[in-house]
């Protein structure tokens, strides 16, 4: 039922928001009407929906609690430094809990001031990224049609729907980068001939570990039937 929600929202983007590399020589089909028939056939694990030939991964995009606690926070705190920063400006307390009066407006107001605008600018752009559910979207491998449809939630304009589709014959690989570190990278890819790679997850998801990218890398390699390629 979920998966049938879900879609309803994003078929009009199928529709009207194909970017076709090639043109595909098969008879039209509704990806809706093709999860009805199909869906006593799949193995529903998490995001994933799989049978023999087909494969759909939902992807959560922005809404996720990291993200939320984030915006919170960032919120909050450029709220308590405006308000120091104004406390200092006017001479007035406004928090009880710190002393703002025996701040000097310049320099350390000013700072406090410019921190606090800063957060809220932040703030405000995680608060949008939930709002639109950015990078959201799902990924559909069907074997038997040999066509694979990638769908993402962009920001508000032309590319608010981003719908790319392809041949499974022009899949060269399944490539993986692992990077460990401070800043750790753990990305998978489609190299599609004539196109070069393409993200299937979220340059900035640091969730999965380096078995489970593998793992996921090499489940997909297996039903599209192309090699691995780690750099």
């Amino acid at each position: 039922m979920y998966l049938t929600n879900y879609f309803t929202g994003v078929l009009a983007a199928e529709g009207d928001f194909r970017i076709k590399t090639k043109k595909v020589k098969s008879k039209s089909f509704s990806l809706f009407s093709q999860f009805q028939l199909t869906t006593a056939g799949f193995s529903i694990s998490n995001m994933n929906w799989r049978s023999e030939h087909i494969w759909i991964e939902l992807l959560k995009g922005s809404r996720k609690r990291g993200n939320f606690f984030w915006a919170c926070i960032l919120f909050l705190g450029s709220l308590g430094f405006l308000a120091v920063g104004a406390s200092s400006y006017l001479g007035k307390n406004m928090i009880s809990l710190l002393p703002s009066q025996q701040i000097l407006f310049f320099p350390q107001g000013v700072v406090m001031s410019f921190y606090g605008i800063a957060g809220l600018f932040i703030s405000s752009y995680l608060w949008c990224t939930i709002l639109w559910n950015v990078g959201s979207g799902y990924d559909r491998f069907d074997r038997k049609e040999g066509i694979v449809c990638i769908f993402r939630w962009g920001f508000p304009g032309i590319k608010r729907r981003i719908f790319l589709r392809f041949l499974v014959r022009d899949i060269q690989a399944i490539r993986i980068q692992v990077k460990e570190g401070l800043y750790p990278r753990r990305i998978l890819y489609m190299e599609i001939r004539g196109q070069g790679v393409i993200p299937l997850t979220r340059t900035d998801d640091k969730f999965f570990t380096p078995r489970e990218i593998e793992q996921k890398a090499a489940e997909l390699a297996y039903f599209l039937r192309v090699p691995i390629e780690v750099f």
